[in-house]
């Protein structure tokens, strides 16, 4: 049985994580409000962000800058209310 959320990206129920799939607080703030469907959309949208910009995860100001679109992409419904 698969747990169930209400995911605040697709603004409906739907699949959570089996465990956080980032670190630290973030990370629990995405198993607990953002659904498996919602964040492989994001991960879709990683890979073009990183392929277009070129940016390498082995530098920690890409990595936060990756951070940062993933904030806006997960969250912006809740950043604009």
């Amino acid at each position: 049985m698969y747990r169930k959320i209400f995911c605040i990206f697709l603004q409906k129920e739907s699949e959570g994580h089996e465990f956080p799939p980032y670190p630290g607080e973030l990370g629990k703030k995405i198993y607990n409000k953002i659904s498996k469907k919602a964040w492989k959309q994001w991960m879709v949208e990683q890979t073009k962000l990183i392929n277009e910009e070129k940016l390498n995860m082995t530098k920690e100001i890409d990595r936060k800058k990756i951070e940062k679109y993933m904030k806006l992409f997960l969250f912006k419904k809740i950043i604009l209310k």
